[in-house]
């Protein structure tokens, strides 16, 4: 069994509580950053919390983030945190480039600092090639960001590798396209949703407001995408991957999916709504993982409609335990 410890920031969120699951399993001691002044639900890591360590410190505080390495000691640092929600990014861009951005600047400067023989894993995402200039994406597809989201999602890719070049530090990135679970949270596309679905199922809802329907996504399995961000610290050399289904999907083929798992006819219940379009619309992502199929050994396991049925079993099951408990 390993001895090895690993950092997760972000570890409350859907891919970090994923990814500290999976290192437990693997025998990793697992300490999480949360923020000092959090207000962030346990709730994802609620069936953990006696398995792992947390440890205070903040992506906007750097002194916080070289206190945290030095007090947990880690051989892995998994950088999950982030300002994720693009919409959000547009309402608070500066904000978004601080955790997003610079905040992985101050996560390498205080790996190099305390103990440079840390490995650095750093979440890239589908989103930097926005305004895509080749289907399907790989590693080498240039980036477009069409978002504050996606911008900052770049220098925080581009750092990481500054920092492998410049100071010889063991630095990946996994370009992550969309990877979803019941974990996710309300505010994405597919949780809300299959979240909606449940609601309109149950009778606690009418209708589900949607933007665009022509958009079309990526859209893998969280539990599948944390297995290559470990695969990618356990290579002799570091190196970036895109870690994707390489099939794309709608919204509108989403949504179908969704209602179609409780016999139900989307066209009846979907409103679509201007208010729910984004300024700069990211039309078609799609990615190329051969790359990572290929040196990491790494293929997802739960296909897309599979993927929703669990989605929206979840969300049903959810909201009838809540009906239960109001009774």
């Amino acid at each position: 069994m390993s001895t090895k410890t690993a950092l997760i920031t972000g570890i409350t969120g859907q891919d970090g509580s994923y990814l500290a699951e999976l290192l437990l399993e693997k025998g990793y001691r697992v300490v999480g950053m949360v923020r000092r002044s959090s207000t962030e639900s346990f709730e994802r890591i609620g069936h953990i919390t006696s398995r792992i360590e947390l440890v205070q410190a903040d992506l906007l505080d750097q002194y916080s983030l070289i206190d945290a390495i030095k007090t947990s000691q880690p051989s892995e640092v998994y950088n999950l945190a982030a300002q994720s929600f693009v919409p959000t990014s547009w309402n608070q861009p500066v904000l978004t480039g601080e955790f997003t951005a610079l905040g992985v600047t101050r996560m390498l400067e205080a790996i190099r600092l305390v103990d440079p023989q840390i490995r650095f894993y750093q979440a890239s995402s589908s989103e930097m090639f926005g305004k895509v200039l080749e289907t399907p994406q790989t590693e080498k597809t240039p980036f477009y960001p069409r978002s504050p989201y996606g911008v900052a999602k770049v220098y925080g890719h581009y750092i990481t590798v500054n920092y492998r070049e410049s100071y010889s530090l063991y630095t990946a990135s996994g370009i992550l396209f969309n990877h979803e679970s019941e974990r996710r949270g309300l505010e994405f596309v597919t949780r809300k949703v299959t979240n909606g679905v449940a609601q309109i199922k149950l009778g606690l809802a009418a209708e589900l407001r949607m933007g665009n329907l022509d958009a079309r996504r990526d859209w893998g399995f969280a539990g599948d995408y944390v297995d290559a961000m470990w695969r990618m610290l356990q290579q002799d050399e570091p190196d970036d991957y895109v870690v994707a289904t390489g099939e794309t999907h709608s919204v509108e083929e989403l949504v179908d999916a969704a209602f179609k798992c409780v016999d139900l006819d989307w066209k009846q219940y979907v409103v679509q709504d201007p208010a729910f379009y984004r300024p700069a619309e990211v039309d078609l992502l799609v990615g190329d993982a051969s790359k990572a199929k290929q040196k990491l050994g790494w293929t997802p396991n739960l296909t897309f409609h599979g993927l929703i049925e669990r989605m929206v079993k979840a969300d049903v099951e959810r909201w009838e335990r809540k009906l239960r408990h109001a009774d």
